[in-house]
Formats: C-alpha cells, sequence, structure tokens
C-alpha cells in the first residue's frame, strides 16, 4: 500500500485499477476530466482507454465490454449524462455480465459552467445504484465496492462525485492495480434479455430489473455503506446527509457548539444522531426507520434536489411520526449551489431551535413500524402475466375450419415484408459468416432500432441484441475490446445511421477498432410509417428539402473499405461481406441499397415475377425454411392451378406457391431452390 496525494478523479481512476477495470471509456467535461487523462498518463498493459466520440458512444463502449463478462468504467460530466440517458435506460433493462460503474460528476455552484442539475434523479429514474463518496478517499474505495455490487446484482453503477470531490487533493491509501482478469469473453445470444423488441419482453426486463433494485438495497444495507450513529435520549436530534455534506459535519458541529443559543449547547450537539449515506439510492429505508424511531426532529442535508427529504417525509407520513423534519421542503435550506459548514450550522441552528434542544427537549412519537416502500404490491397484473414471450406469435386472424373442426393457423415468425431487400442482407452475412469458417454462434452481430432489429426472429436467428438509435456500431467495439478474437459486425437501419450511428462509426474509424458496419439502406424510415429521412431520395423530399448522399457521408468519415451492394444480388452481396470478415483488420462499411418494397410496389415498381414450376417442386421446403418470405407457401397442386379450395392434402400433391399480391419477385428464394421449380422471370 502506498500513500499518495489524489484528486477525486485520480482516486476514482486508481480503484477502478484496483479493481480490475479492462475498459475505460469517457467523454472530457469538468469536473471529471482529470480521471481518464489521469490514466492515458500510465502504462496500462492489458487495459484499454478512450476518449469517446460522446457520451452515449462512451457508455455504449464500455458496455460492450461487460456484456462480454470483463469490468468497464464509463465517465462523464452531469450534462453528459442526458446524452448517455438513451443507451442507459435501455441498458438498465438488460442488466450487466462484467461489473460496468458509470462515473458521473456534477457540479453544485456551477463552477465550470452548465446546469446546475442532479445526476441522482437519472439514478433514480433507471432504477440504479449510486454511491456517493464525501471525499478522494472515500472515492477511492467506493469505486471498487461500486464494481463489487454491480457483479452482485447484476445492474450497471453509479459513482457521483461533485466538483468539490473531484478536484480536491488529499492522502490516499491506494493499493497497486490488479491485472484485469483472464477470461475468455462472454457470447450470449438471448434476445429476452438483450433486446428490447416486444412488450413481453420489455416487461420481463423491468421486472428484473425491480427485483435487482431490491436486491441492491440489501446488498449495501449488509455491507454497511449507510454508517448510522444513535446518540443521547430518544427524541433529540438527527441528521440525515449524504454526498460531500458528510464531510462537513465534524466542522458544523464544531462551529455550532458556540453558534448556537441557550443552555448546555455543546452538550446538546454531542448528543446529535446521523445517518451518513454513502450509498442514497436506493433509498436506505432500515436506516431512515432507525433514525425516526429515535429523533424528534431531523435535518436533512443534501446538495440540490431534496430526493431523500421527500423519501424521508413519505416514510414518516405513513409511519406516523409526529416529529419534524427540517431541509429544504420547509425553506430552511437552499436547492441550488454547493453547501458549506455554514449552510449546514444554519440548518443546525434552525433545527435546535425546532427541537428546543437548548431548553426542554422535544420527543417525537413512537417508533414507527417499518414501512417496505419497495413493491409490496404485485409486479404486474395478471394481464400481463399472459402475454407469450416467444418471438414467434401465431397470426391473430380467427382460426379456420375444415370437416367442422377447427384449425390453429401456423405460427409464423415476425418477419420482414415479403420482398424486403433487408432478408437478401440477412441472408448474405449469414453466409458470408460460413465462408469465412464462422459459426453463427460465434460472431457477434449486433443489431438496432428499426426494421433492421427483425433478424433476430427465424429463419435468420442472426442478431444478438438491441439497445437504442445507433448503438449496434458501439457496442461492437466493446466486445472487440474485451478481446474477442472472432470478427464483429454492426448492422443498422439508414435513418437510424442518421439519427445516432454516424458518432459511432467516428469513434470506430478514430480509434482503428475493427469491424464491419453493414447498413441496410431502404431509403425511408420503414417501420413508423414511411416517413422520409436525411437520405431519402430527392424525389419524396418536398419543397424545400434536400436529401443527403448516405454514400458520400460514409466515404467522407474515412473509413477503410466502403462498398455499395443490392440485396437482391445475394452471391455479389455475400462475397463483398467475406471480404470484410475474413480480413478484421480495419473498419469496413457495406451500404446494402434497395428502396423498402413496400414503397416502391405503391408506384408499381416490381423487381420482377415469380412462377413455380409444379413438375419440379419437391417441396423441400427450402425456399421457405431459407428466407422465411411471407409471399410463399404450401398448397395443394390442384387448388394451385385451378382456384380451387383443397380437398386433402396428399404429400405427393401439394408444392410450394408463391402469392402474387404480396410477392415483388426479389428471387432471392429462387437461391435456394434445388430443382429449379422457382424462376424469376425479367425483371420490370
Amino acid at each position: 500500500m502506498t500513500r499518495r496525494i489524489l484528486t477525486g478523479n485520480q482516486a476514482v481512476a486508481a480503484g477502478a485499477l484496483r479493481a480490475g477495470v479492462r475498459v475505460v471509456t469517457g467523454y472530457p467535461g469538468t469536473p471529471s476530466t482529470g480521471c481518464i487523462e489521469h490514466l492515458l498518463t500510465l502504462d496500462l498493459p492489458g487495459r484499454y482507454v478512450e476518449w469517446s466520440t460522446n457520451e452515449k458512444v462512451a457508455f455504449e463502449v464500455a458496455t460492450g465490454a461487460a456484456w462480454a463478462g470483463h469490468r468497464a468504467m464509463c465517465t462523464m460530466k452531469m450534462s453528459g449524462l442526458n446524452v448517455a440517458y438513451d443507451a442507459l435506460i435501455s441498458i438498465a433493462y438488460s442488466g450487466t455480465n462484467g461489473g460496468l460503474v458509470l462515473y458521473v460528476a456534477d457540479d453544485p455552484g456551477v463552477s465550470a459552467g452548465m446546469a446546475e442539475q442532479d445526476s441522482r434523479g437519472f439514478a433514480r429514474m433507471a432504477q440504479l445504484p449510486m454511491l456517493e463518496p464525501a471525499s478522494p478517499a472515500e472515492a477511492y474505495r467506493l469505486t471498487q465496492t461500486a464494481f463489487e455490487l454491480s457483479e452482485s446484482v447484476g445492474s450497471p453503477v453509479f459513482v457521483r462525485l461533485t466538483t468539490a470531490v473531484a478536484l480536491s487533493h488529499t492522502v490516499v491509501d491506494a493499493d497497486e492495480p490488479i491485472s484485469p482478469r483472464d477470461i475468455d469473453p462472454i457470447l450470449e445470444k438471448d434476445i429476452t434479455r438483450y433486446t428490447k423488441a416486444g412488450s413481453a419482453i420489455c416487461l420481463g426486463q423491468h421486472r428484473n430489473l425491480i427485483e435487482r433494485f431490491e436486491r441492491a438495497s440489501g446488498w449495501i444495507h449488509e455491507q454497511r455503506l449507510n454508517r448510522i450513529d444513535l446518540e443521547g435520549d430518544p427524541g433529540g436530534l438527527g441528521i440525515f446527509a449524504s454526498g460531500p455534506v458528510r464531510a462537513c459535519l465534524p466542522e458544523a458541529l464544531l462551529q455550532a457548539r458556540g453558534a448556537l443559543p441557550g443552555r448546555d449547547c455543546a452538550s446538546a450537539v454531542e448528543r446529535v444522531s446521523a445517518v451518513r449515506a454513502a450509498a442514497p439510492i436506493p433509498f436506505p429505508l432500515e436506516e431512515a426507520e432507525a433514525l425516526l424511531g429515535h429523533c424528534g426532529t431531523i435535518l436533512v442535508l443534501e446538495e440540490l434536489e431534496p430526493y431523500l427529504e421527500r423519501d424521508l417525509r413519505v416514510l414518516a407520513q405513513q409511519g406516523g411520526w409526529t416529529g419534524r423534519i427540517v431541509g429544504k421542503l420547509d425553506g430552511t435550506l437552499a436547492r441550488t449551489g454547493e453547501y458549506t459548514a455554514r449552510d449546514v450550522v444554519r440548518g443546525l441552528r434552525e433545527a435546535f431551535a425546532v427541537a428546543e434542544l437548548c431548553g426542554s427537549p422535544v420527543r417525537g412519537g413512537e417508533r414507527p413500524e417499518a414501512v417496505r416502500l419497495l413493491n409490496d404490491a404485485e409486479e404486474v397484473s395478471a394481464r400481463a402475466e399472459t402475454i407469450d414471450d416467444s418471438p414467434i406469435r401465431e397470426s391473430d386472424s380467427a382460426n379456420s375450419t375444415r370437416d367442422g373442426e377447427d384449425i390453429a393457423p401456423a405460427p409464423r415468425p415476425i418477419t420482414v415484408c415479403a420482398g424486403c431487400p433487408h432478408r437478401g442482407t440477412y441472408l448474405a452475412i449469414e453466409a458470408a459468416i460460413e465462408k469465412a469458417g464462422h459459426s453463427k454462434d460465434e460472431v457477434m452481430v449486433t443489431g438496432d432500432i428499426g426494421c433492421t432489429i427483425l433478424g433476430m426472429n427465424p429463419p435468420f436467428q442472426l442478431l444478438w441484441n438491441e439497445v437504442s438509435m445507433g448503438s449496434s456500431v458501439s457496442l461492437a467495439q466493446g466486445y472487440v475490446h474485451a478481446g474477442l478474437e472472432t470478427p464483429v459486425v454492426a448492422t443498422i437501419g439508414d435513418s437510424t445511421f442518421f439519427h445516432g450511428g454516424i458518432p459511432g462509426l467516428i469513434n470506430a474509424i478514430h480509434h482503428r477498432v475493427p469491424l464491419t458496419l453493414v447498413i441496410l439502406d431502404n431509403g425511408w424510415t420503414a417501420m413508423t410509417g414511411m416517413q422520409i429521412n436525411p437520405g431519402t431520395n430527392a424525389d419524396f423530399q418536398g419543397e424545400g428539402r434536400q436529401s443527403v448522399d448516405l454514400e458520400q457521408v460514409v466515404r467522407g468519415l474515412g473509413p477503410d473499405t466502403v462498398s455499395v451492394v443490392d440485396p437482391y444480388d445475394l452471391q455479389a452481396t455475400t462475397e463483398v461481406v467475406t471480404e470484410c470478415v475474413r480480413h478484421p483488420d480495419g473498419v469496413h462499411v457495406v451500404l446494402a441499397r434497395r428502396e423498402c418494397a413496400i414503397q416502391a410496389r405503391r408506384r408499381g415498381i416490381v423487381a420482377g415475377r415469380l412462377t413455380v414450376d409444379p413438375e419440379k417442386c419437391v417441396l423441400c421446403k427450402r425456399c421457405i425454411q431459407a428466407t422465411g418470405c411471407p409471399a410463399l407457401s404450401i398448397r395443394s397442386r390442384e387448388s394451385r392451378e385451378h382456384g380451387e379450395s383443397p380437398e386433402g392434402d396428399s404429400p405427393g400433391r401439394n408444392v410450394i406457391a408463391v402469392d402474387s399480391a404480396l410477392c415483388n419477385g426479389c428471387g432471392l428464394c429462387v437461391s435456394f431452390c434445388p430443382t429449379s421449380a422457382l424462376r424469376k422471370e425479367a425483371d420490370a
């Protein structure tokens, strides 16, 4: 152990190194900047540290590493948390494997500019634990604790410093860093955990998040992170303090001995009880109950928003407590600025006056019964419990009837539309992985928001995860930094790329992260109803708008290779993607460009016409199994040729049929027909 003078930022960095962190990412912003700045001055074999393009990208890269099983940390100031939250809330639902710590530095008093926001609100909203060190020495210890807590409950954990702690110096007893764990990256394909594709999936993840939050509360209580000292006779004064204001208490209590009017003030000060909360989120329920049961007046000390004070007031009211709470909500203390010993003395003066501790003590009510605020009710309604979690759903149409018997409709996967160009892209990626000598279970293919995520379902079962707009590109980089030796492929739609994918691609190019990015460009924001996006053809942009050339945007960023392919040309697309995954030594971008089939069909544009030769069809079903196209079905030969309703299903009389009302003639199914029963006529 070495005694060193460290800032709070440096102490967080040292704590992460001692915890065996492997990946650290972040975006600079006072007061948090010094953490990564310190790490970049060190020789850190086996670790990866970067300044990311922005805070969202940084958190997604760290998440990829943590999902792969390694410990990772992301750093930012409070304003950056606004940028990262889109990904943060989704990742909170999915949880983590390796320890994932988000270090955020708030700025009470606004010494560095920007908004004086309180990041505790984000932690509460995301139901993620938050630790609040009161000094650099405590920051060193609690950063290590945060990794342990994260892995214990399976959730990301916040470490929140303020300017006063992040930039102050103190002596810290720090141990030597510990090397990152030597483990193989975890590759877990579980769409019910790592995607948001469906209400049942999201409800299940929310239930899990609530349960993990409750377990975090128990873990924190068992570790005694929130210190409680009950002093003097029942009915006296109590203090509930969190964050850096805890460091002011000794000085403030010393000043209060001579600053308070009345008899025996020194003795009264010595009898003050206190809860010193180093982990204010989840709310320290047991400690708060004990304080309410012992004290008649409670002073709440927390900078910025009165989060703890509100929770304490609810707990007191529900428990029938008859004492007085002094803080922000009664106007005693301000909701702005950082607290000094002078502010604490002001609060003590009001609290002592209320409690009359300098004269005759005021007793509170009896100790309230334990009030459990976290999830006493049922987790979900009975209706929600009946939702099927399977990504394969039966049709909503009524059951058909044959010979008076109800026949359940055949289950179909939720897949892309007939003729969707994404189908060809998925098939090409699958084929490329195989041609490059890998299996789908060992190649991480990240997914993104929109139609593209449907590649997670049968028949492709290709995509592993879905977080938020643009996350696929950054998550892929996290897996690379976690030591994944097989190729990594990210997929994203054109509208999503414009929305949030560009910063991730810039990050990959900037840091030379080897990966393949496949942009599925159908020209529209299709899943939400065919809205235009910057890349939509200029003919449909409307007056006063200009189309942005997606290819030029990508080439301008400077990836190693850029290829434009037609996903209807399965062979050519497969060859291009194969070359990319066979040479994972740079950033390769494949632009799979073909307009959305629905929009093209509305204007009378089709790629061709498909016919079936019933004499050649052997009903091997490879066309259906490989493509999952809803325009393909199985019918009796007689009903196909004469339009009659089938009266029997003799195996020898069944053939593949093409629904001309759905098929736009893309011809992808033809590639899988071994007997050439499927034929594509000339393109329209």
